[in-house]
């Protein structure tokens, strides 16, 4: 059977999540990018977003003065937990991306790790909004997501009139989902960003991509 992604599937995935950093092709260039990413939050108050099981957080704390990681999934929260980070300085919340708590705070920087591409088209909008009300203008913004590549990635299996497209994927249970997956160009990223966004700068690897933005004011 196969299910159109949501909450369930995450949580269904969350003890099998990390086996994506296990790739033998993607091996140099993540390695390159957690020697990249985490300095740029040396010494700042990051909200970091769709957070997983913490894989990222884990490097970021090594160098962020603290950290807000939130996720909807508690499956994936509860890993993430048992990290045992610093909870003086990391604290993990259940929360909705695209609806996140008023009281949550303001920060000087955000990192958003392989959640844009499961952001429809249409609502990039509806994510950007409440992300950077808790931002202070000025602050830190740090995508990292996937590019599409042949014979390592998952195929595409349709696209929406919307332009988005979705992969099946199978869980080691035997459970298919069905994920929304888009892969967008760098053009497509600044014209989404648009005027939310200054000093832009986008950089493209062979298997993931970057992008580094300030908050407009």
């Amino acid at each position: 059977m196969t299910e159109v992604v949501d909450l369930a599937y995450y949580s269904a995935r969350a003890r099998e999540y990390e086996r994506i950093y296990s790739k033998p092709e993607r091996q140099v260039e993540l390695q390159g990018l957690r020697d990249v990413i985490p300095p740029c939050f040396s010494d700042l108050a990051v909200l970091e977003v769709a957070c997983g099981t913490g894989y990222w957080t884990q490097y970021i704390a090594n160098f962020a003065s603290a950290i807000c990681a939130v996720d909807l999934s508690a499956d994936t929260l509860a890993i993430a937990r048992a990290k045992n980070l610093n909870s003086d300085r990391v604290r993990f919340l259940i929360a909705d991306a695209m609806a996140l708590p008023i009281d949550l705070g303001i920060f000087e920087s955000s990192f958003c790790g392989f959640c844009w591409s499961h952001v429809p088209r249409t609502a990039i909008f509806d994510f950007l909004g409440p992300l950077h009300l808790h931002l202070a203008p000025g602050a830190k913004v740090v995508l990292l997501d996937n590019l599409y590549v042949e014979g390592s990635s998952t195929p595409i299996s349709r696209q929406s009139d919307e332009g988005d497209t979705y992969q099946l994927r199978q869980l080691s249970d035997g459970s298919n989902y069905e994920v929304l997956k888009n892969f967008p160009t760098e053009q497509e990223l600044r014209i989404q960003l648009g005027a939310h966004a200054r000093r832009v700068k986008y950089t493209s690897l062979q298997y993931y991509w970057y992008m580094e933005y300030e908050v407009a004011a």
